[in-house]
């Protein structure tokens, strides 16, 4: 098998609302969209991110429909946690999960759009499986 590209798929009921917040406060572009769906890109994170409204008609398998992306987490690594935390906090973006680093050296924070969409920001301060 070889992969040509890779996207996470994730159902609201409001497409515009999650695709806009990932637009303004993330970098995001728009690569495609018709009723109902958006796909957004950035070139150095590696998938695209899709929203597809909730109760979509053509969406298959037909259980599929009535769910949402409640209780996913949509993390990015980045270089500078510190520095992205002040930029969303500048921004007036409401934080989920204050900052903080765990014990096995992941140092994040967590925001929310306004379909329940969780975005973490990671920094790893020391390779995972490693001290400090």
């Amino acid at each position: 098998m070889r992969v040509t590209a890779s996207a996470v798929s994730l159902n609201v009921d409001d497409v515009e609302a999650s695709a806009s917040f990932l637009k303004r406060h993330f970098g995001f572009t728009e690569a495609m969209a018709a009723d109902g769906f958006v796909s957004l890109s950035r070139p150095d994170v590696g998938f695209n991110v899709i929203y597809l409204r909730t109760g979509l008609k053509t969406l298959k398998p037909e259980s599929l429909k009535a769910r949402r992306a409640d209780g996913l987490i949509v993390a990015f690594v980045v270089d500078d946690i510190d520095a992205e935390y002040a930029r969303i906090q500048a921004e007036g973006v409401n934080i989920l999960t204050p900052i903080e680093t765990e014990a096995w050296g992941e140092r994040y924070f967590q925001v929310a759009d306004a379909n329940g969409v969780i975005v973490q920001l990671v920094q790893w301060m020391h390779a995972p499986g490693t001290t400090a």
